[in-house]
């Protein structure tokens, strides 16, 4: 969409709202396109797609036809748009349900819905809805989708496009190709599934997604119809549970404590049975397919410098990918399907880290972004928000409300000039938008009926209800049925848009373990000094610091607690199962050091001392450039991704690439680069020596 073309689109917009009884296409042609050149039928099909772009931001082109009196009098076809049925109903919020409603806008962020959150949220401000809100001391919850799966997948259901994607079949352990309806996406037991149409089997099935092999490829050609009344959180509530089995695992002399904390030593006679199956419909949804004995398995000496060890676990693929990243310190004897997971991670993650590499060229004029899709549209929509955004907030800096929007200055008054050029056709001066901002104040004295925010799409419907729905037990929560009643107004507010939403179900975000939330919560308001014990992985210890706590977030249900370590005299993000004991130690928190302005919280916080590292993502792994807060990006011809990312620490990117098995690599400094490939090496030929045919 060209700059000329939003500027139509607006005029349009304008003048199909400030019509009562509606204008002819002849009408609109000649004063609102100024077309004297194309043919109809050219200019019929540019009218389309553009009252199809007006849908697409929410308003409904209305087409009005009367009868003629006879041949003389032929019926007359006019356009317009209604002033009420594409409005935000008004919404009216108490400070608690406000409080509530930004949370739910925040654990987005990060997610393919972040930017909807964001426009929802604006809407609401500008319908005057919403007001601030004090958040809960410390704590900003958050939502990590899966990887860049998730936004396709979540563009692909509101599109009603099937899609098609490689999988790993969990009943046959084979890589298979699956072209899917998808209906829902939602997450279950940890892990995100998609719920849709399988064309091959000609049946629902449900899909893992970290058991998509492949990027996911939208068909945008073809369209579907769901079943009407889908829910896929119902759907998802009626899978069973994995059960929980047990893995033999060697795991090297005095290594991986944690790992070690939730297992017991193997004795080979703990009646646990030898089977590794799955339950009543487990394939179904990826359930590990193995029937592997483990007790024979089992059988074979132990390695020299090793100790046997039995782990429980209810999903093959989330241990395996754990087990992946500790490389040649733990091998799997059994079950023979745990054991080829994690080898088809380890070898996958090989091989790409031996491939070609390719030239490292970043841009020179700055980070470059991956790029974004729509962007004039994006225009388009924000200077929707924009006028309504300005008449109920007159007056504000210039630099404030670029700011509100995430734009530059540059950017903001480019909107600015569109708008004052776009008004009714054929009108007088004072028929166009007026905005003033002369004094670096900006005022708007002239809305044409643009004053009130266009209703929810069904994305911005789904940022926020979803939302809504991910917080419920989370600690800290106004109480008395603030999360229900905030969650009514939306769906009534949401209309049609809101029912879709349906489509889409977030984790739960409340921690698995509340006491020692709270206790890190009562020291942040108090200001309190604590004592942390605290097991680190990549250390492989257990050790003991003072902490002054600053704040709470979390990835789904997985919380950290960003505080200053006296130890590491820095900021620090410790994961709350991973502390060991938490009180107060009788001291204040000193003034050392603060946290970083402004939400999300990240996972690491930069010093001068890290190691700046340049890594190859595929398709699969481009998301990790956001996660990790890449400086630099650039796009390679075959659709992967460069990314120069900072880490506080060298020594656990092999495992980070082992994890991700082939969705990522190092490719500089070529020091790590190398050391990366031998660890790797070291790893699989573990699993070589070892292969699962001898395990059964």
């Amino acid at each position: 969409m060209s700059a000329s073309r939003t500027e139509r689109l607006l005029n349009l917009l304008i003048a199909l709202l400030n019509t009562k009884y509606g204008l002819r296409r002849s009408e609109l042609r000649h004063n609102v396109y100024h077309d004297t050149t194309s043919s109809e039928a050219a200019f019929g099909r540019m009218f389309e797609r553009d009252k199809g772009e007006l849908r697409h931001f929410g308003f409904d082109v209305e087409t009005v036809t009367d009868k003629g009196w006879g041949s003389d009098d032929p019926a007359t076809t006019r356009y317009r748009i209604g002033k009420e049925s594409n409005r935000l109903p008004d919404v009216s919020l108490t400070p608690a349900e406000c409080t509530v409603l930004i949370l739910a806008a925040q654990l987005w962020e990060r997610a393919a819905l972040g930017s909807a959150a964001r426009d929802a949220v604006r809407k609401l401000q500008a319908a005057g809805g919403l007001q601030d809100a004090e958040l809960p001391a410390g704590v900003q919850p958050r939502i990590r989708p899966a990887g860049q799966a998730f936004e396709d997948l979540v563009s692909a259901i509101h599109a009603q496009h099937p899609v098609s994607f490689s999988y790993l079949a969990g009943s046959t352990g084979q890589e298979q190709t699956r072209t899917v309806e998808p209906w829902g996406l939602g997450s279950r037991f940890g892990q995100w599934y998609l719920v849709g149409h399988d064309r091959a089997r000609s049946d629902k099935r449900f899909f893992r997604l970290s058991r998509f092999t492949s990027a996911v490829t939208v068909l945008d050609q073809e369209t579907f119809s769901p079943p009407s009344s889908f829910n896929v959180r119902e759907q998802l509530a009626a899978l069973p549970e994995l059960p929980v089995r047990h893995a033999i695992i060697d795991v090297a002399h005095g290594a991986l404590l944690g790992l070690r904390k939730r297992a017991e030593p193997y004795t080979g006679d703990d009646g646990r049975g030898d089977e590794d199956g799955g339950t009543p419909g487990a394939a179904a949804y990826g359930g590990d397919g193995t029937t592997a004995g483990t007790t024979a398995a089992a059988a074979a000496p132990t390695r020299a410098g090793f100790d046997r060890l039995s782990v429980p676990y209810r999903d093959a693929e989330t241990l395996a990918e754990e087990l992946a990243s500790y490389g040649a310190k733990a091998v799997v004897v059994a079950p023979s399907g745990l054991h080829a997971a994690v080898r088809r991670r380890l070898a996958a993650a090989a091989a790409f880290a031996a491939a070609p590499v390719p030239p490292v060229e970043f841009p020179s004029a700055g980070p470059a972004k991956r790029p974004r899709k729509r962007t004039s549209e994006d225009q388009l929509k924000r200077m929707l928000q924009l006028v309504p955004f300005l008449v109920h907030n007159q007056g504000l800096h210039i630099s404030e409300v670029a700011a509100r929007f995430g734009i530059t200055r540059k950017e903001l008054e480019d909107d600015l000039r569109i708008l004052i050029c776009s008004g009714l056709p054929e009108g007088y001066p004072d028929d166009l938008l007026d905005i003033r901002w002369d004094d670096d104040h900006v005022y708007i004295f002239e809305d044409l009926d643009l004053k009130r925010p266009v209703r929810f799409s069904v994305d911005e419907a789904c940022a926020l209800l979803t939302g809504l729905e991910a917080l419920n037990g989370l600690p800290g929560l106004a109480e008395g049925g603030t999360l229900e009643s905030v969650t009514l107004k939306l769906m009534a507010a949401a209309g049609e848009e809101g029912l879709k939403a349906a489509a889409l179900s977030g984790p739960e975000v409340a921690p698995e373990d509340s006491g020692t939330l709270e206790t890190a919560r009562q020291a942040i308001t108090a200001g309190a000094q604590l004592r942390l014990s605290y097991l680190s992985p990549q250390r492989d210890a257990v050790t003991e610091r003072d902490i002054d706590p600053q704040r709470l977030y979390s990835l789904d249900s997985t919380w950290y607690l960003e505080a200053y370590c006296h130890s590491a005299q820095g900021l620090r993000n410790f994961r709350l199962d991973r502390i060991q004991s938490l009180q107060p130690n009788g001291h204040p928190v000193s003034s050392t050091a603060a946290p970083a302005e402004g939400f999300p919280v990240k996972l690491f916080t930069p010093n001068d001392d890290d190691a700046v590292v340049v890594v190859e993502l595929t398709r699969q792994g481009a998301g990790l450039a956001d996660d990790y807060y890449a400086e630099r990006t650039a796009a390679l011809p075959d659709g992967h991704i460069l990314a120069e990312i900072r880490f506080g620490s060298a020594g656990w990117l092999p495992m980070f690439v082992a994890q991700h098995g082939g969705a990522v690599r190092i490719l500089q400094p070529p020091g790590l680069a190398a050391a990366t490939r031998d660890w790797l090496d070291a790893a699989l030929a573990r699993y070589e020596d070892h292969p699962a045919r001898q395990l059964d």
